[in-house]
């Protein structure tokens, strides 16, 4: 498991953030309804070049979770220029997925950050996005925060698993459903997905181009939350490489075909 021993306060959110290696900047940023612990087999593999950072996202993991709170897309990216500043840091290597990837684009286009390289896959990017079940949860947010505990583990492993293409382990299920749990955690659930809002993807879409540094775009080829063709269409939009297709792997690859993605960073890492 990763450590978070580190606590700053940004946009009035207690974040939660670790640092382990040595050498230049890489900055891992997860999407939902994950955390930082996504990266657990992955970033080790770069500490022996590379200083990584990670944190979770505002009302995920072990930041901050309140009733009330803003952890939309509007704030995530105000959190990312933050950390920069915090850490002191310039034009790190970006690895980012889902949420993690519409929060580095946003950061981008909007806060002026720059990369030294990016990673990215199965990111929420291009409209449409919103399952059905993202669509329900935001018409009937109080329903589900307040479902008995057991329906709500129950419906949590459920949608965890729909993210996989194989089989989750109980220790990748438990990993991703702990922050989850309990009164705080059911509530902030349910928060996050009532607050996604593809107006915060559109508001930089028509800002897509070629980033001013190398950008490795990967999916997963039985993606069940965001359509490989997605992957097709970013990939011609801010890259000039092609989309790099990773066989026998869903939307949640860090599980399913991690070996792909610490092979793209190295490569991105070798190549400069």
């Amino acid at each position: 498991m990763l450590e978070l021993p580190n606590t700053t306060l940004i946009e009035g959110n207690a974040v939660r953030w670790g640092r382990i290696g040595d050498g230049p900047p890489l900055v891992a940023i997860h999407g939902t309804p994950f955390s930082s612990q996504v990266w657990r087999r992955i970033v080790p593999h770069f500490t022996d070049r590379r200083t990584v950072y990670y944190f979770d996202l505002v009302g995920y993991g072990l930041s901050e979770m309140r009733e009330g709170q803003d952890v939309s897309l509007a704030v995530q990216n105000k959190v990312l220029a933050a950390l920069f500043a915090e850490w002191g840091i310039e034009r790190p290597d970006v690895l980012a997925h889902d949420f993690g990837g519409a929060t580095a684009l946003r950061a981008y286009y909007l806060n002026g950050l720059r990369y030294a390289s990016v990673t990215i896959f199965d990111a929420v990017a291009l409209a449409p996005w919103g399952s059905p079940f993202v669509q329900h949860v935001r018409k009937h947010e109080a329903a589900f925060a307040g479902m008995p505990d057991y329906m709500h583990r129950a419906l949590l492993r459920a949608y965890l698993q729909t993210a996989a293409h194989n089989p989750l382990s109980d220790e990748a299920l438990t990993v991703y459903s702990v922050p989850w749990l309990g009164p705080v955690g059911q509530s902030a659930f349910y928060r996050q997905i009532a607050q996604m809002d593809q107006r915060f993807t559109d508001e930089i879409e028509a800002l897509y181009d070629r980033l001013d540094c190398p950008v490795t775009v990967l999916w997963g080829q039985k993606d069940d939350w965001i359509p490989f063709e997605k992957g097709e269409s970013l990939a011609k939009l801010i890259s000039d490489r092609p989309l790099i297709p990773i066989p026998d792997a869903g939307h949640l690859v860090q599980e399913d075909n991690p070996e792909v993605l610490v092979s793209a960073v190295l490569k991105n890492l070798v190549c400069k």
